[in-house]
């Protein structure tokens, strides 16, 4: 059975193009970009070449961009540098809803002595300003606040809260790890300090992932060591996956303007249906302002995770979440900050398309889960207080 891959957000599908790029560096070219000799040289060509694509697509220059092993690193790495070079400073912003890769190093800080402020979001996953604006101080050193939300999609306002924290000299760093290759960004005109991306989520292998740092940006490395990365991070590059990055982000510019409006039509398509279709169903997020890629839609009374099992036996992948949480048995803290029912807030599934995915994938999903949840709401204790409860108001209602 070929799957119907849905959970893109999670990971996506190594592009062919890119696969073919790293082969050769996989194989006969296996030199270390570093050495002095040919055989390695010509590597090291090949490195300066994906930087620039990387940067291309950001609108950056490629002496700004660093490159790392995930958006985990990159995250880190943003943060630590800031805290390194301004050691004065003790405070730092964040919100309730970053991925992992922050939310939870920030609260390692905290236990570090660190003051941490970790801005609410409203019932829609819009970043609550006013908190956001009466919590700088002349101790904030860093702002990291994410580009689009992992699990609803949700955009926020980069721009506004760049422009702001440049007037008040506080470093940004966006987690944007979501957002490269889905929607344009242009660091020429956004006031961010530093940005992270992460490859395997634009069609790249795992295991690579770079940093931007904005030209003129106080730097301290995270990993020390050699002179890699013009001594901004240490340990001999992954030739292979670096090169594969610079062409997925390639690619990524290539497509962008066709992708938008394709995805955005699936995603629509989906997400309309299945509001028309199943019982007692609610979009979570900010439906104007969110990736063209992503909805995350709970179901009433029902378990989430009984719903992506029943999923996988039609090959259909989805998600409740975060990759990086799905292993939890607690609820999501994104739709936990969002104030979301916990009738609803356990029924929630992530449904993340790229451009690979097809109409007919979509026509699929839609054939089978309205009557998945209907089975599952069956079976559920809630689920059958709340038919049971149904039946009663429509037969008070047809005897008067």
């Amino acid at each position: 059975m070929t799957p119907i891959y849905l959970d893109n957000n999670a990971t996506t599908a190594i592009a062919p193009e890119v696969l073919e790029e790293m082969l050769p560096y996989l194989k006969e070219l296996y030199g270390n970009p570093s050495s002095m000799h040919t055989f390695g040289g010509q590597l090291g060509v090949k490195v300066r070449e994906a930087r620039a694509k990387v940067a291309a697509l950001l609108g950056a220059e490629p002496e700004e961009i660093v490159f790392t092993s995930c958006g985990t690193e990159s995250d880190n790495t943003a943060i630590m540098s800031a805290l390194e070079t301004y050691p004065q400073k003790r405070h730092v912003i964040t919100t309730r809803v970053e991925h992992p890769a922050v939310y939870n190093f920030c609260k390692h800080l905290a236990r570090k002595g660190y003051r941490v402020t970790y801005l609410p979001v409203d019932s829609k996953g819009k970043l609550n300003m006013e908190a956001f604006y009466k919590a700088l101080d002349d101790d904030t050193v860093i702002v990291s606040i994410m580009y689009a939300n992992n699990e609803t999609g949700v955009i926020f306002p980069i721009e506004e809260i760049g422009t702001l924290l440049r007037e008040r000299g506080i470093l940004f760093h966006t987690d944007a790890v979501q957002a490269v290759g889905k929607i344009p960004i242009d660091l020429k005109k956004l006031p961010v300090d530093m940005l992270s991306l992460s490859g395997h989520k634009l069609h790249a292998p795992k295991g690579v992932g770079a940093l931007y740092v904005r030209k003129g940006t106080r730097f301290y490395p995270y990993i020390i060591g050699g002179h890699q990365e013009h001594g901004r991070r240490a340990g001999t590059e992954n030739t292979a996956s670096l090169i594969a990055l610079g062409k997925a982000c390639e690619l990524a510019a290539e497509n962008l303007e066709a992708e938008v409006p394709y995805l955005t039509r699936l995603r629509d398509k989906l997400e309309q249906a299945l509001l028309d279709l199943c019982p007692d169903p609610r979009v979570n997020g900010d439906t104007e302002h969110r990736l063209p890629n992503t909805t995350n839609i709970s179901f009433e009374y029902v378990e989430g995770e009984a719903i992506l099992l029943r999923l996988d036996e039609y090959g259909i992948c989805a998600s409740s979440g975060s990759a990086c949480t799905s292993g939890s048995l607690e609820p999501s803290h994104v739709l936990r900050a969002m104030g979301v029912p916990f009738t609803a807030m356990h029924g929630s599934v992530r449904f993340s398309l790229s451009r690979y995915n097809t109409e007919e994938e979509i026509d699929k999903v839609i054939e089978v889960l309205p009557s998945i949840i209907k089975e599952l709401r069956s079976l559920s204790p809630y689920g059958r207080e709340k038919l049971v409860a149904e039946k009663i108001s429509q037969c008070a209602a047809s005897s008067t």
